[in-house]
């Protein structure tokens, strides 16, 4: 007996991709993450165009994610030209990172996730019952998106993060501001842990998982530093620089999805929030341990939902975070310092980041003159295009016996929990002839 499950449209995501599974009685002859989505065009568009304009451009790609992909930009530019940005512009990128990282985890965990575990069709409904958790959710959204128009000029493609350096500092009273606003977030962290540890379990898929990200260099666990990036496998970590990163996206077509797949010596890969904590928790203070133990998480583990409790604690992890640089800043004060001086050469660079959803990567090449002759961009989503469809064949098989519309649930609940950027993870079709 066969049978087809289907989601036309996935709800609750950004952009517009749908499941297909088919089984054959008890066993899954096919399973398909479909992405629908037009390619994205913007690596050609901004060929040509002078390095100065390349990540206003590339920013675009994503509003949650205007931040990473402003700041990755700018990380490959300057390692085309051999650029070292100060100190405190290091420590200022990875404050505006952690702002990105507060406002998209808030609006995933609270308006898409929190609604699955609870049965809820939207945060809408949600809200009805449970208006306080919904208010929460979005006042800490609003608190990432302040921090983004603090440091980064606006809280949507940021304006104020140049090559180099930063168009404009942020003034004693902003800073003063955004730290009181952080201290009333530091006060909600413990609601934000208790709720996700409230919430029911969501044990329907277990198995293996390969997991990257990309190792901080500074700043302890963090998003914006680093040129390494780790993979867990088969419970050993290997190691690989960032300019290597094709050995991780090794691209390839598949008839069903406008967005390419990738894997890593054959094996599907995981990025992400999960990912993150899996090959860099050693990084993270020790007062998160008791964290983690409240949510049950432990690591490495092989359940994809585990994503969403891994956001959560990276949330309140990065309320605090963010609160101790801001504390610094005004204790230590600001210099007033000009961007570092750019010298364009002819050469190619690489940044690799930590989206909220992801590793990141932009590699560029430049001509003497500072013009972009060739790019490459591979979201999170895109890294994660196979190991979705791994996960999703894995609830297929460990929950064959459900009805159809059980079945759905979960696989829906599954493309959540990922929290994809769908419409992001299609860069560049090239047509064979």
């Amino acid at each position: 007996m066969t049978r087809t499950i289907k989601v036309n449209h996935l709800a609750r995501v950004e952009g517009h991709g749908g499941v297909t599974v088919e089984l054959d009685g008890q066993s899954v002859s096919s399973v398909r993450f479909d992405i629908f989505e037009a390619a994205r065009l913007l690596e050609a568009l901004a060929r040509g165009r002078s390095y100065t304009d390349i990540s206003q451009i590339v920013s675009r790609i994503c509003a949650i994610c205007s931040v990473a992909h402003s700041l990755s930009s700018i990380k490959a530019t300057e390692n085309a030209f051999g650029v070292t940005p100060t100190p405190q512009t290091e420590l200022l990128r990875d404050l505006l990172y952690r702002g990105e990282s507060i406002e998209s985890h808030a609006l995933h965990v609270f308006c898409l996730a929190v609604p699955d575990y609870l049965n809820y069709p939207s945060v809408v409904a949600l809200a009805a019952d449970l208006p306080d958790a919904a208010r929460l959710g979005l006042r800490l959204k609003k608190l990432g998106n302040t921090i983004q128009e603090v440091i980064g000029g606006r809280a949507v493609h940021p304006v104020n993060a140049i090559v180099g350096g930063f168009g404009k500092l942020p003034s004693t009273d902003q800073l003063t501001a955004l730290r009181d606003d952080l201290r009333q977030a530091a006060a909600d962290s413990q609601t934000v842990i208790d709720l996700v540890a409230s919430l029911p379990p969501a044990d329907f898929c277990s198995k293996d998982t390969v997991f990257a990200a990309l190792r901080p260099k500074e700043f302890g666990y963090g998003y914006y530093s680093g040129d390494r990036i780790l993979v867990r496998l088969n419970g050993k970590t290997e190691t690989i620089a960032a300019a290597d990163y094709r050995s991780l996206a090794n691209e390839r077509p598949v008839a069903h999805s406008h967005a390419k797949h990738s894997q890593y010596k054959g094996k599907p890969f995981m990025v992400g929030s999960l990912a993150r904590l899996t090959v860099n928790g050693d990084l993270l203070n020790g007062t998160l341990s008791a964290v983690k133990q409240k949510f049950g998480l432990n690591l490495p583990s092989g359940n994809p939902m585990d994503n969403n409790k891994a956001q959560a604690l990276e949330l309140v992890y990065d309320i605090g975070r963010a609160l101790e640089t801001v504390d610094r800043l005004l204790a230590e004060g600001l210099r007033e310092e000009a961007a570092v001086p750019v010298r364009p050469v002819a050469g190619a660079g690489t940044g690799v980041t930590e989206a909220p959803r992801g590793m990141l990567v932009h590699s560029y090449s430049y001509d003497e003159q500072g013009r972009l002759t060739a790019a490459d961009v591979i979201t999170p989503t895109a890294f994660n295009a196979s190991s979705v469809e791994d996960h999703l064949r894995c609830t297929v098989e460990q929950n064959a016996g459900d009805s159809d519309e059980a079945l759905t649930r979960k696989l829906e609940m599954i493309v959540r929990a990922y929290d994809p950027c769908i419409s992001c993870s299609v860069h560049l079709v090239r047509k064979r002839r």
